[in-house]
């Protein structure tokens, strides 16, 4: 098992920071303002030759309530239990502050291996706050730059003694190892299908606006508080990705922060937020829209199921708070014939009714997700594909501008994820927009492809064949020899 290292301090010392560069990547949000971050985000870390899990967490306040300051501390409390070792970083500028010394004293109490870092050492201004922390009484400070990457030597000293402690200690006690057969079929003349595999797990991204229950719903999937939740809207702010074992099936599901109307987006870290969501709605393959039951297609709603149909992932409506619901059948109703109006793009898409609170209704989530992740990675073969493109031509003629027929020549599948199939035919320019809506219905009736996106192209007969336009060029004593030419 990784050795697990949680990265602790009050807020805006940095920890971010340090995360992203342990990780080496830019996956937590950075922002001058303090209590950017809210949840938990695990990475995989390398320094050196060093490789560990890194944790970054909430910054620790003094409460210990119901609020959202309170909730937050928990939220850290646990990544400490969980932890092998911690990392309390203080901010050297400012110095050990009344807050640093009671989460020192803390931290001496919750985990054996602590060690003590000074962020912010650039410059004289930082030696007094280095020196206070000695009286932390958690041994000597390392001086770090998390910014500037100072300092990391002598902090991968004292991890490669940790990590090698923990890992003999594993050797000790080894984890039972499982092992799983993977039966592959062969090829056959059937519409193929993909499934998830332990080594490539299913990317499902949750969106939705703020306050629909994203995070909630993740924690009922997960069986535990993992995710920071609340009345209060707008509580995520990073785009969280979780490892996990849904019903059997090996998933990666990303938390994301609510999606509010571009206009009401003003500031800086809502915008960074935002622009975190649509990036795991591009790294994902099935995207679940959540709405709330009790106002659901808001114009926000329908402006997200179309970014996730344009960005060509398989989508998945699931309605929340279905529990406070009293009359679900008549509600149920208006549902779908508001869904068919509005959103006809994902003609045949899942509409789910759910309840994060209580969990009811997330077996039939998962069986959809599977289901519109499968179509979305389906392949028709190609003789199949132009024995039905036959037919519906014989169906519905294709349309002759200008009194010429367009002939349909030839269609295969060109890829998957989503299913884009290119048809060869003469004037492809002249194509109307109807007949190419005709075929894709045609597609999603005829061959099980309800709701995910579908891509088609028209290719003239000449486009395969990319150096027929260009002239083959003369040389130039040829040239002088033949003279200019007559045309």
């Amino acid at each position: 098992m990784s050795f697990k290292l949680a990265i602790v301090g009050r807020p805006n010392v940095g920890k971010s920071t340090l995360f992203n560069r342990f990780v080496g990547k830019r996956l937590a949000l950075v922002d001058d303002q303090p209590g950017v971050t809210r949840d938990l985000r695990e990475g995989a870390a390398r320094l050196g030759h060093l490789n560990f899990t890194v944790i970054d967490t909430a910054g620790l306040e003094d409460a210990t309530d119901d609020s959202l300051e309170g909730r937050m501390r928990r939220l850290t409390e646990r990544a400490v239990g969980m932890a092998d070792a911690c990392l309390f970083m203080i901010d050297a500028r400012a110095g050990v502050t009344p807050l640093d010394q009671t989460f020192a004293s803390i931290l001496r109490k919750k985990n054996a291996h602590v060690i003590l870092v000074a962020n912010k050492v650039e410059g004289r201004a930082a030696e007094g706050g280095l020196l206070e922390a000695y009286g932390l009484g958690l041994g000597e400070p390392l001086a770090v730059s998390a910014e500037h990457g100072e300092g990391f030597a002598e902090l991968a000293v004292v991890l490669d003694e940790l990590i090698a402690a923990h890992e003999a200690q594993a050797e000790m006690d080894p984890d039972p190892v499982v092992e799983v057969d993977v039966e592959t079929d062969g090829e056959d003349e059937d519409v193929v299908d993909w499934a998830p595999s332990e080594k490539r797990p299913l990317q499902i991204a949750v969106v939705g606006r703020p306050n629909a229950g994203k995070s909630t719903l993740i924690n009922q999937i997960l069986g535990e508080d993992r995710l920071l939740t609340g009345p209060e809207a707008g509580i995520t702010r990073d785009a969280i990705s979780l490892n996990l074992a849904w019903n059997e099936t090996p998933v990666r599901i990303f938390d994301t922060a609510g999606m509010r109307k571009k206009a009401k987006v003003q500031e800086k870290l809502e915008k960074l937020s935002v622009s975190d969501g649509l990036r795991a709605v591009k790294f994902a393959e099935v995207v679940v829209v959540l709405l709330d039951a009790a106002i659901p297609f808001e114009q926000q709603d329908l402006r997200i199921a179309d970014l996730a149909e344009r960005e060509g992932r398989a989508v998945v409506v699931a309605v929340n708070k279905w529990d406070l619901e009293d009359e679900k059948q008549a509600k149920l109703a208006g549902l779908k014939e508001a869904f068919a109006r509005l959103l006809p793009q994902l003609k045949g898409a899942p509409l789910i009714t759910v309840s994060a609170k209580t969990g009811r209704g997330l077996d039939r989530l998962h069986e959809a997700i599977l289901k519109s992740h499968a179509v979305w990675n389906r392949r028709v073969p190609t003789a199949q594909l132009n024995r039905w493109l036959e037919g519906m031509m014989q169906a519905h003629p294709p349309p002759a501008p200008g009194g010429r027929r367009i002939k349909l020549r030839y269609m295969t599948q060109a890829k998957t994820r989503p299913p884009g199939f290119a048809v060869m035919c003469s004037y492809p320019e002249k194509m109307s927009d109807a007949y190419s809506r005709y075929l894709v219905n045609g597609l999603r009736e005829d061959f099980d492809m309800p709701g995910t996106p579908i891509r088609l192209w028209m290719r003239g007969q000449g486009e395969a064949n990319p150096f027929k336009a260009k002239k083959k060029s003369t040389p130039s004593r040829l040239r002088k020899h033949l003279g200019k030419p007559k045309f």
